[in-house]
């Protein structure tokens, strides 16, 4: 029987899609299954960010077979996830949202957990290729009780995993994520696990597989319109959203602005990235713009970013206007960016901490420019208002929080993590507008609940183009005022002028080859007890250097495990698996550099960094290297 085909969109060139074959079972029952799917589950890593694993037959094929093994743990989990939301009071059939990223084995994985899904009495309603921000701003839209998303977001093309997620339009929170883990771990433990999985896959219906694929391309246009309108709330922020619109695209209309944007095969190539640009009056030029068009690594930091760079310095060339250009990754739900450096006189890219920096500054001004954020006349905040970031983002973001007068609070990295806590906040009044994992420049725009590179690249269009106007002062102005650097702001600014009154910090990169390591140490409380005793005997040794050379005085560690962080860390150990930062101190008890690690839960990488106020990077080198060195050192004893 022929495949099902699914009408490209977006108007980009090459064929129509495969969707799939409704009359074919993609699992069978076999007596080596149960010992395969075992040794599969075993490499596989389990967290609340997302289930992930290599799913790709030799771990790097751009074929879309995967084994039956894989098909196992992906029906198992579809039927995991059909009994939680059975669960739920009022859901007897309840309604799935099921969506997937541009890697090959995503349709495989698709098929089977729709046929899954079905076999325990779901509705399934299948968008097929869908950024991640664009399934979840569907999700949030009544039709559905939850969303599974098929994807492993920055992780190479070979690997693949899933995230579930309830209607509020975010990942589900780290308590229940868990609890789905443990039903899941519960259902594969049992004997014959892998029969049951393969039978519900075959008691699907044909019917009503080839229902949910034909429906496809109306549930795609569906979640294309969601999110078109939630991408204009959250870029709005509310009652105030028709305002500021016109006044973005009135600072368009004076400086005219056109953006590149390298797509590297993403889900993004079938999103809403055009069309809502347009709609601003801004021009999109694009390269690597068709489906698992994937050409390049699928993390977009580094080496990832620069098609994109040289891609702007040519437009730029012809085009002055061309100023900004982003790279989204494969699920569509983080990208970095890059920009014409007037000072430079070239494209560069921005680093993932700088450019979160920059979302900061807008986001809070925006609050100001609204009214959400008010002072009294000593410059004090009237509202309760704070930014929630993961515990590695750096202090620059305190700095920028304390020019606005709003709190900082630190979870443990993860978006359900860095979500889970910003949703606390508000019930305790905070006005918590911008979240996210700055390491990574991976920003939440509230009322959205995950990343979007829509929503950074809206709020640095923001920063250029809401300009004071009268009496009134635009997002560069404020941000001018309340930090004291008044003196600097000029109304003919240009982006590299924002990036110059940033504070000055220096970084290292979550993905630079500094800030990965391969401990042996399953143990990561046992590995930070052992940290702690080398630590202890070198801050010894070095601190009069550190004193002298860079001003430190004092330290304080704090562990980051969820939602919660715990300051003044007496034993590292208790950090656990999540994470460990050291505080370092200057004479005036102002915390002036930290070093800080964490085991990767979705990646088989120990991460370490270090960040150091200034603009010198000897202290982030040395605090760096000083901080491998230590970690290497606790993992060989």
């Amino acid at each position: 029987m022929a495949l099902i085909y699914f009408p490209r969109s977006g108007g980009n060139s090459g064929p129509d899609l495969p969707l799939g074959d409704p009359e074919y079972i993609p699992l069978k029952d076999d007596p080596g299954l149960c010992g395969a799917a075992e040794k599969v589950l075993s490499e596989m890593i389990l967290s609340a960010s997302g289930w992930r694993g290599v799913f790709a037959p030799g771990g790097e094929s751009s074929l879309g077979e995967i084994s039956p093994a894989h098909s196992a743990i992906a029906a198992a989990a579809a039927l995991v996830f059909a009994d939680y939301l059975k669960k739920r009071p009022g859901l007897e059939h309840p309604a799935v949202l099921t969506g997937m990223d541009t890697r090959p084995t995503g349709q495989a994985i698709a098929d089977v957990m729709i046929r899954a899904l079905l076999s325990e009495g779901c509705r399934v309603r299948f968008a097929f290729i869908a950024a991640a921000p664009e399934i979840m701003a569907h999700a949030r839209s009544g039709e559905t009780a939850g969303f599974v998303y098929i994807s492993a977001s920055h992780n190479p093309i070979g690997h693949n995993g899933l995230k579930f997620g309830l209607s509020d339009g975010g990942v589900l929170p780290g308590e229940e994520a868990a609890a789905l883990i443990a039903a899941f771990r519960a259902y594969t433990s049992q004997a014959g696990w892998t029969a049951r999985a393969a039978a519900a896959v075959s008691r699907a219906d044909p019917a009503a597989v080839r229902k949910v694929y034909s429906g496809a391309p109306a549930v795609k246009a569906e979640a294309l319109r969601a999110y078109m309108s939630f991408t204009r709330e959250v870029a709005g922020g509310g009652d105030t959203g028709a305002e500021l619109e016109a006044a973005i695209i009135r600072g368009i209309k004076a400086r005219p602005l056109e953006a590149a944007v390298d797509f590297n095969g993403s889900a993004r190539t079938m999103s809403i990235d055009r069309d809502f640009l347009s709609s601003l009056g801004i021009g999109l030029h694009s390269i690597n713009d068709r489906p698992r068009q994937i050409v390049h690594r699928i993390v977009p930091e580094g080496e990832s970013l620069e098609p994109c760079r040289s891609f702007l310095e040519e437009l730029h060339g012809q085009n002055p206007a061309a100023e900004l250009g982003y790279v989204p990754d494969c699920d569509g739900d983080r990208g970095n960016l890059v920009f014409w450096d007037e000072a430079g006189g070239r494209a560069r890219s921005l680093e993932a901490q700088e450019l979160f920096a920059l979302v900061c500054v807008s986001e809070l001004a925006h609050l100001v420019w609204t009214g959400e954020l008010r002072y009294d006349n000593k410059g004090n905040a009237l509202d309760k208002a704070a930014v929630v970031v993961n515990d590695p983002t750096s202090m620059r973001i305190d700095r920028i929080a304390a020019a606005f007068d709003v709190s900082v609070f630190r979870s443990e990295v993860g978006e359900a993590n860095v979500v889970g806590l910003a949703r606390k906040l508000r019930d305790r009044g905070y006005k918590v507008r911008i979240l996210g994992e700055g390491s990574a420049g991976g920003t939440i725009t509230h009322p959205s609940a995950v990343r979007d590179p829509m929503d950074t690249l809206l709020a640095i269009i923001k920063l250029l183009t809401v300009r004071s106007e009268g009496d009134r002062k635009g997002f560069f102005e404020l941000w001018c005022d309340l930090s004291d650097q008044a003196e600097t702001y000029h109304p003919d600014f240009c982006l590299s002028d924002i990036i110059a009154s940033l504070p000055a910090f220096v970084s290292t990169g979550a993905y630079s080859p500094e800030a990965l390591l391969q401990v042996r140490c399953g143990d990561h409380g046992l590995l930070k007890d052992r940290y702690q005793e080398i630590f202890l005997r070198e801050w010894e040794e070095r601190k009069d250097q550190l004193k002298t050379r860079y001003g430190i005085v004092g330290w304080e560690a704090a562990a980051y495990q969820g939602t919660g962080e715990q300051r003044g860390l007496t034993r590292f150990g208790a950090a656990g698996r999540g994470g460990l930062r050291i505080i370092f101190f200057n004479e005036a008890g102002r915390g002036i550099a930290s070093i800080w690690m964490r085991g990767s839960a979705t990646e088989q990488v120990f991460r370490i960094m270090a960040d150091a106020e200034g603009q010198d990077k000897r202290l982030e080198r040395d605090l760096i290297e000083w901080q491998r060195r230590l970690v290497g050192e606790a993992d060989s004893l």
